[in-house]
């Protein structure tokens, strides 16, 4: 199967559209408002448009209430929900039942023994995502430029269905996809020139990374 690339945070129609130029899979908007990345539901809206028939379109929430995904879906109607928060399996289930939407879940990594977390949200959630724990002190859950040890993953069950994320980029996506073989990989901050500032030309350039590493690893 084709490996998923989602490019996350984006904010403007030029990053959109490398990103689609790319062969981007999934692009995310960010409704986390203490996030550099941060955008407001209208303005995915109007961005999303670009991606229809071409890629899937993830709003990105942190523990959000339903008021605030009930603003989102209708403003900007995404095509899954990323929950990058505490929910618990039972809110997964209540959030893919409101809204009718694939939901992917967010688990935050640094060793094996964060995996176990995974199994009650089997059958509940659509899809995974890996990410870093954050720094200590930090306040956001995800964006921080941090990879965790990729071996950590060596263990999971290969029918578990999840992107890659955390700390990614193009100098070190090929050792990444070596070592972790993932469905999908998500990239945000890997890609920026500052925080929340996507770079045009970093993302072409992730993009040739990615298609080197598959080249290699097809070899």
């Amino acid at each position: 199967m084709p490996l998923d690339v989602k490019i996350c945070g984006l904010k403007t129609p030029e990053a959109v559209a490398a990103a689609l130029a790319g062969g981007a899979s999934h692009i995310g908007f960010i409704f986390f408002p203490k996030s550099p990345r941060y955008v407001t539901a209208e303005v995915a809206g109007e961005l999303r448009k670009a991606a229809i028939g071409k890629a899937k379109a993830v709003a990105v929430t942190v523990d959000a209430g339903d008021d605030v995904l009930d603003a989102i879906v209708a403003a900007m109607q995404p095509d899954m929900l990323q929950l990058h928060g505490s929910e618990t399996p039972e809110r997964v289930a209540a959030v893919k039942n409101r809204y009718g939407l694939p939901v992917m879940k967010v688990f935050s990594v640094r060793e094996a023994a964060d995996l176990d977390a995974v199994g009650v949200f089997r059958g509940v959630a659509d899809r995974f995502m890996f990410d870093a724990k954050p720094p200590a002190g930090s306040e956001l859950p995800g964006g921080n430029g941090i990879p965790f040890d990729w071996h950590a993953l060596a263990g999971l069950d290969r029918n578990v269905d999840y992107l890659l994320s955390g700390g990614l980029n193009a100098a070190n996506i090929g050792e990444a996809l070596r070592l972790t073989n993932p469905p999908g990989i998500d990239i945000s901050s890997g890609v920026e020139s500052a925080p929340g500032v996507k770079d045009v030309a970093m993302i072409e350039g992730f993009f040739s990374a990615v298609r080197a590493a598959e080249t290699s690893r097809a070899a």
